[in-house]
This record gives C-alpha cells, structure tokens and sequence, in this order.
C-alpha cells in the first residue's frame, strides 16, 4: 500500500515538473511570436554588431601577440604591458622548474587569447628582477593595466610540486582576474598584497632554484 501511494506521490512530481517546463517552452514561443520583423531586426543588427565588436577585439589582441608564449627582452617588458591589459609575465633560467611552467604556460596562451603571455630571461634582466623583487625563479608576475597585481612563486600554491595540471595552473591565475575564467572559480581571490610580501620575506630565505 505504502509503495502504491509513493509510486502516485513521484507520478505526480513528474506531471508537475513536466508542466513547468511545458509552460516555460510556452511563455518563450508566445514571446517570440509577438516579436515583429523590426524587432526580429533589431535583435539581429545588435548581435552582429557584438560579433563584429568581438572580432575586432581579437584581431587586436593577435597583432599584440596574444595567443602565443614568447620571449622577450628586458627592454620590451614596459611596453608589452601597457599594449595589454591582463599580461602572464615568467621569469625564467634554464632549468626543470622553470621548463615545467614554460608546458603549461603554452598551453594557457592558446586558450586564454585575452591575455598576453610572454618570459624573460631572468639573468640577463639585473634592472627589472630588481625592480619587481624577483627572487626565486620560476616566478609569474601578473600584471593588469600595466601594474604588477600578484605574483605566483614557485610551486608552493600549485601543490609543491611539479606534478601540477593546466588546470591548478590555470585557477590559480583565475583568482587574480588575469585570465577569463570558463569554469569555477575559488571564492577567496588570493591577496596580492600577502603574495608581494612573501616574495619580500624570501630575500633573506635560501633557494635551490635562485642559486
């Protein structure tokens, strides 16, 4: 009796839930049918107008060198970071830490054309290492219009490891907004303020890969 009356209760959830959905499809197909040609006009004039405003954006961001990794010079930091509004910046020596983040930082390139990624050779950048404190290598500064915001040094936040995915690599940047992120982000955006001083604190520390 029990099973004949819970059989009845879920029947009817499903009726219900079936109506509901029915009744939205209805709501959308009466919307669209009091939509005259102008209107239907309108709507395709502004989509085709985001479209082209999207294209353009992206041949931008390509003339910039977005969607690629690329090395370049001391010299050409400060411009590439006012040409770009998000910039992934990987300041590197020839070594395995540094050539794990060079895989992964390839692969972001390509898939986040919204931001610039480059490397720069930390031996041979005395001014600019200096300039943003850069201590232990590898180090990724995160820059936004133009302003170093946060740093992500070594591999402590990616588990202390190099063993870490694209996509721990890729979350991590998504906390300090240099990158759109798709998927679902932390709630608590890392502080750029406690990163910067963790690199700070580091100048007195001794490091394997700094040496």
């Amino acid at each position: 009796m029990n099973e004949s009356i819970g059989k009845q209760i879920l029947e009817q959830q499903l009726l219900t839930v079936a109506k509901a959905v029915e009744d939205k499809i209805d709501e959308e197909i009466t919307a669209l049918d009091r939509l005259d040609l102008d209107d239907l006009e309108a709507l395709r004039e502004r989509r085709l107008q985001q479209m082209k405003k999207m294209a353009e954006k992206r041949n931008r961001w390509i003339s910039l060198g977005h969607g690629e990794y690329s090395e370049i010079s001391e010299k050409d930091f400060f411009a590439a970071v006012k040409a770009s509004d998000r910039v992934v910046c990987h300041f590197y020596r020839e070594n395995w830490p540094c050539k794990v983040m060079d895989k992964h930082l390839s692969i972001l390139a390509k898939q986040h054309i919204e931001t610039r990624f480059i490397k720069v050779q930390a031996e041979k950048s005395p001014f600019l290492t200096e300039k943003l404190r850069i201590i232990m290598l590898p180090t990724l500064a995160l820059v936004k219009n133009a302003k170093v915001e946060d740093y992500v040094v070594g591999f402590d936040e990616l588990g202390g490891t190099d063993g870490f995915s694209t996509e721990e690599l890729e979350e991590r940047l998504a906390k300090s907004q240099v990158i759109v992120f798709d998927g679902e982000v932390p709630s608590h955006p890392a502080k750029s303020s406690k990163t910067k001083r963790s690199v700070r604190q580091s100048e007195t520390a001794n490091s394997s890969d700094s040496e």
